[in-house]
């Protein structure tokens, strides 16, 4: 399943999610101009290599800094291709502007940073040996998914699944659709613990750190709602009898 779009509209224009696609855009535009083997000494010099920082030993003889913790944050903001990019912007564009709104611009790019630094804590956590370059803003969007999923329980979000060569569109509940995310994501991540240490492809627990994140840091960051005043409340209803 791929969501669409959701049925919320947003209440003002989401400026901090506008600046941090435009930042992973500009990220990938550059990754484009390189070589194949100079995008992969990025990726591993700014991907997070969870083996890094559990054997300090190996990434010295790698070359990697010492004491270097940024990949925690950089990685989120690299791609490994269009469909990767793509992806995940398109699903942090359709919950992130609704989540932005409770929260205000910065406490929502405070959260989304956090939620993508635990998400890669996890990871690290979950493959402490693996030596691949994680990379991808996922992690930080499956935390946008886990504030929505409390926030919005009663939205709809309209998704497609392709059967055979035709799309199915079909409407959920916010909340089964990001349930069944979720689940689908630890079941993956369980199996992932049965085979052996070194992932590739998709970083499971990553986003299942980060959807646990945005739940619990969700209290912290969304704004209480301003009480309606008398004069607010008197507009209002001049505007319902239309």
């Amino acid at each position: 399943m791929f969501p669409v779009k959701d049925t919320i509209p947003s209440r003002t224009p989401p400026i901090m999610l506008w600046m941090i696609i435009g930042a992973n855009t500009l990220v990938f535009l550059y990754e484009l101009g390189m070589s194949q083997p100079e995008l992969e000494t990025f990726f591993y010099y700014f991907g997070l290599v969870p083996a890094r920082y559990t054997h300090p030993d190996w990434a010295l003889f790698m070359g990697f800094p010492i004491d270097d913790y940024w990949p925690f944050l950089t990685s989120m903001f690299l791609h490994g291709g269009w469909v990767h990019f793509l992806g995940n912007m398109w699903t942090l564009w359709i919950f992130g502007d609704n989540v932005e709104d409770r929260m205000g611009p910065l406490r929502f790019l405070l959260f989304y940073l956090l939620c993508g630094i635990a998400a890669g804590v996890v990871h690290w956590m979950t493959n402490p040996h693996s030596t691949v370059p994680t990379v991808g803003a996922s992690g930080a969007i499956a935390g946008v998914m886990g504030a929505y999923f409390v926030l919005y329980p009663t939205a709809r979000i309209i998704t497609v699944m392709p059967i055979l060569f035709f799309p199915l569109f079909f409407e959920l509940p916010a909340v089964l659709y990001l349930a069944i995310w979720f689940y689908s994501q630890f079941f993956s991540g369980v199996l992932s613990l049965v085979g052996p240490g070194q992932v590739g492809g998709i970083a499971w627990w990553a986003h299942i750190g980060g959807f646990v994140a945005g739940i619990i840091l969700r209290f912290l960051f969304v704004q209480r709602r301003r009480p309606l005043q008398h004069d607010e409340y008197g507009m209002e209803r001049a505007f319902m009898r239309w």
